[in-house]
């Protein structure tokens, strides 16, 4: 794999903070996983490896979330040079021990967002780190999300605009839908896609980061 320069890898940082870093691969097409990372100050390379995403007949969500992100990593690993740590992440919404996926059209959107209005749902991301074909450690966090009460005119029409389309049930906090959030407890971008201060901690933990920031 052909290496960046400093100066290109410098691109993708968002804001400017004193970082001192090992070479870093997000395996993630999600660009609001590479926009949350950007943000920190991080440089890194994007270099996703689109895997089976699918949950198995009786896996627990915490499970299914963990092994889908280990996945993901292992399938980024084999490309990234023995110095270079890889980075990978899943996101699952969660209402009752439910699993609610990427709506398949509008009409499971609207149904997914009147699912969840009035209630709270728990939105799971796990992280997962590797370097020199070996996965370092897998980490989950949880987070506890409450909507409104949502009316069927007011999901269809949410559902039209398509910003939840590609969004685990089927909504974007960061967008339009943030009207409907009425409480959150824990990570704001973990919910988003990854969870910021957890994967600078793992980071931290296996020598990914010497300083930050």
């Amino acid at each position: 794999m052909r290496r960046r320069s400093a100066r290109s890898l410098a691109r993708e940082r968002e804001v400017a903070v004193p970082v001192q870093q090992a070479p870093l691969i997000l395996a993630s097409a999600s660009p609001r996983r590479r926009q949350l990372l950007a943000s920190l100050g991080l440089a890194f390379e994007v270099h996703p490896c689109p895997t089976e995403e699918r949950r198995r007949e009786g896996e627990a969500p915490t499970v299914t979330v963990a092994r889908l992100a280990r996945e993901k990593l292992v399938a980024a690993l084999p490309i990234a040079p023995p110095d270079t740590f890889v980075l990978a992440a899943d996101t699952l919404v969660v209402r009752d021990g439910e699993v609610l996926g990427k709506p398949t059209d509008e009409a499971d959107a609207a149904a997914m967002l009147r699912a969840l209005g009035g209630r709270s749902h728990e939105v799971m991301t796990a992280v997962a780190l590797g370097r020199a074909a070996r996965v370092l450690e897998v980490e989950t966090t949880v987070t506890e999300v409450w909507f409104r009460p949502v009316s069927e005119a007011q999901a269809r029409a949410y559902a039209a605009i398509g910003e939840g389309a590609d969004k685990a049930g089927g909504y974007a906090i960061q967008g339009i839908a943030a009207g409907f959030v009425t409480r959150i407890e824990g990570s704001y971008s973990g919910v988003v896609g990854l969870p910021l201060a957890q994967t600078l901690a793992l980071l931290g933990r296996h020598g990914a980061l010497r300083s930050w920031p």
